[in-house]
């Protein structure tokens, strides 16, 4: 029995001598682990005795490289602290493995991350080159954590993309794929996915967003979550309905800046998930953690960009905004009073403070800061206390600065004056200028037709509410009603419509959808003669009319009755106040000579009948006309 064992002991050795070098450390570790199964195998198992070369077993054995010892050399390597104490490290005679040239390229990207000229100079150095080509040489062995983070720091370090370094380190990682943990993979996604997508390896980037699709449920850390979600979510829509599902699971696990950075990120690609936002602002409700200035701005930026209305988190967000006031910039006030505005969020302690900071910043607030602040309380009609002062500033800085500015924004700081009452003559004559409005009378795009339309509300102001104006005035063929898209009428519209009419009595009494020179549509017209009786429109004069119809004179006490549909848009959140366009509406509509009807969704939707609903219209209209008698 034991000369059989001896007898095999020497086949195995004199194999084994033949398969691995004897003057590698690697090849005796494998040796060593290799002979003694082998041999544990050959004496417990009867079926070892049967005769196979040692191949065999090595192919059965777990092979992997093992760490190699903590050397000399990583110590350099970590307290280096310029870029020439690493490369002497490659020509310095020292003994460097795989792991330790990738090391060294890895701290290398460290020290150069904010000297890009120095980079330049880097990529020429041969010692530099000789430490890529170590790593090339041995790149299967270099371990996965490392491996990443090479790909990372030849990205930094601004490799060329055709370098066959590069490609090679691309290519390792593409094959390693599978075998990475889940955290490696959100380290690529993090540090890398930028620059894949910049230098053209599509097929990695690919790749990697693939798998980190696949693998989605391995997340279990708000913060590797959170940083796939800002890094790679916008760039595949499989992938972030996966990372949102995740938040979800996740979201208890949220501090404030995960909570900012979802938003953000949802923001940025215009993303309105309704679950996630519903989650995150109840946390942001519940939880009592504080909220940083940064944090603060960041999530109204969010929640305006969405147009997403949550009142709890508003109300957070302006008492906690409050008592940071003294410490904003001004563009951070400007950019804190335009997200509110498009949230139609109007909450008076906080906007009189931004009032007060621009009043205390009069001499060194830039005028698009001011005009961004106009913009806003113009869209929520809100007038400070002290307006005289803050309207006094606006008009100093637009005497000299107006012209300055861009044609477009000249027009919207117009019609926020109008809205807000405050223009003068001379700056609306700088818009109603005939070598400035022509900018945009032969414009089709979109943008071009919202600014005429501003210019046309602009022209309606000068002629409706400054009786000391003189012009220049808009010329008749700017106020010439446009075939605009296919107009929706609202159920409200429609409603309205249907018993009007059946009040009406015939279909030429009235007028329905009746756009005005003005710039705005009636969304009903009709006309009342002095004892309160409907009268057929067509016959009569009609001014409003673009351009103005018929030649028979109003009878003496008639009137003219405009009905105007306010939906729930139109109004501010939260309030049954109008927001300053239709404010602005409404006055136009009045000093044309109308008398207005308002039909504001929340009274029409508690009529319930159609007798409610004509009795609630005659009553609207015999208040109208009483309210102008009793002047």
């Amino acid at each position: 029995m034991a000369a059989r064992l001896v007898k095999q002991c020497s086949c195995l050795l004199r194999e084994a001598t033949r398969l691995a070098p004897a003057g590698s450390p690697v090849g005796r570790l494998r040796l060593a682990r290799v002979a003694h199964k082998a041999l544990t195998s050959s004496v417990t198992s009867p079926s070892s005795r049967l005769p196979g070369p040692l191949s065999q077993h090595v192919e059965k054995a777990q092979v992997f490289t093992p760490y190699p010892e903590r050397q000399e050399v990583d110590s350099l390597i970590e307290k280096a602290t310029q870029p020439e104490q690493l490369l002497e490290l490659a020509g310095g005679g020292h003994c460097l493995h795989h792991n330790h040239a990738a090391l060294a390229l890895i701290q290398l990207s460290r020290l150069l991350s904010e000297k890009s000229a120095d980079k330049a100079w880097l990529l020429q150095d041969a010692r530099f080159q000789q430490l890529l080509h170590l790593v090339n040489s041995q790149i299967t062995a270099v371990w996965h954590g490392t491996l990443v983070k090479l790909l990372r720091s030849l990205y930094a370090l601004e490799v060329p993309a055709a370098s066959k370094e590069l490609r090679s380190v691309e290519q390792e990682v593409r094959w390693r794929m599978r075998r990475l943990k889940y955290k490696h993979l959100a380290f690529l996604a993090e540090s890398s996915a930028a620059c894949m997508q910049e230098r053209g390896s599509q097929e990695l980037l690919a790749e990697l967003l693939l798998h980190l699709e696949r693998r989605w449920a391995e997340i279990d850390d708000a913060r590797t979550l959170v940083a796939i979600l800002v890094k790679t979510g916008h760039l595949s829509e499989s992938l972030m309905n996966r990372l949102e599902d995740k938040c979800l699971e996740l979201v208890e696990q949220f501090g404030p800046d995960e909570l900012r950075k979802v938003l953000v990120a949802l923001a940025a690609q215009k993303r309105r998930s309704v679950p996630l936002l519903r989650a995150v602002s109840y946390h942001l409700v519940q939880k009592p953690f504080p909220l940083t200035k940064g944090i603060l701005l960041d999530l109204a930026y969010a929640y305006g960009k969405l147009g997403f209305h949550q009142t709890q988190v508003f109300q957070r967000l302006a008492a906690d905004l409050l008592p940071h006031m003294p410490s904003l910039t001004s563009g951070e006030v400007a950019r804190c009073a335009k997200s509110f505005a498009f949230l139609k969020w109007l909450n008076l302690p906080l906007f009189e403070a931004f009032a007060q900071h621009v009043l205390s910043r009069a001499q060194s607030i830039t005028l698009p800061h001011l005009c961004n602040m106009l913009l806003a309380f113009a869209r929520l009609n809100f007038r400070p206390e002290q307006e005289d002062r803050f309207f006094s500033l606006v008009h100093e800085k637009l005497e000299s600065q107006l012209a300055s500015l861009d044609p477009v924004l000249q027009v919207d700081v117009l019609w926020a004056l109008c809205v807000l009452q405050q223009a003068r003559e001379a700056e609306l004559q700088a818009v109603l200028r005939p070598d400035f409005h022509t900018l945009f009378l032969g414009g089709g795009s979109p943008k071009d037709q919202s600014t005429l339309q501003k210019l046309l509300h602009v022209n309606s102001s000068a002629r409706l509410e400054h009786p000391e104006y003189t012009g220049p005035l808009l010329p008749t063929s700017a106020m010439v009603p446009r075939p605009s898209a296919d107009r929706k009428v609202t159920p409200l519209q429609k409603e309205l419509q249907d018993t009007l009419k059946g009040l009406l009595g015939s279909a030429d009494r009235g007028s329905f959808m009746v756009v005005t020179q003005y710039g705005w549509v009636l969304d009903a017209e009709v006309l009342l003669d002095a004892e309160g009786q409907f009268l057929p429109l067509r016959d009569f004069v009609a001014p409003h009319l673009a351009p103005p119809s018929g030649s028979q004179p109003l009878p003496p006490g008639a009137k003219r009755l405009a009905f105007l549909c306010w939906e729930f848009p139109n109004f501010n959140s939260r309030s049954k106040d109008l927001l300053g366009r239709f404010v602005l509406a409404r006055r136009h509509v009045l000093a044309a000579g109308f008398l207005v009807v308002d039909v504001p969704y929340y009274e029409w939707l508690e009529l319930k009948s159609e007798w409610q609903k004509a009795a609630y219209l005659k009553d609207k209209m015999r208040k109208a006309v009483a309210e102008e008698l009793a002047k």
